[in-house]
């Protein structure tokens, strides 16, 4: 039977992964661990700096034309 959740856990400490590892494992509940970390902030206030302009009506309209000729 397939779960119908996905769920994220996002422990604390070592102490706390250490716990849950152990609680999957002795359940044989498959999991992954990812090293994949957050977005650099700044690079986040950029492209939300760039969302604003856009709905301001602040940056450049560019025709399909000239979109095709930049990979010229």
């Amino acid at each position: 039977m397939d779960a119908e959740h996905t769920l994220i856990v996002h422990p604390l400490d070592i102490n706390q992964e250490n716990v849950l590892r152990a609680f999957f494992e002795t359940f044989k509940i498959k999991f992954e661990v990812t090293k994949e970390k957050p977005y650099n902030q700044d690079f986040v206030n950029m492209v939300l700096q760039a969302e604003n302009g856009i709905k301001q009506g602040k940056g450049k309209k560019v025709t399909s034309e000239e979109f095709d000729n930049l990979w010229k």
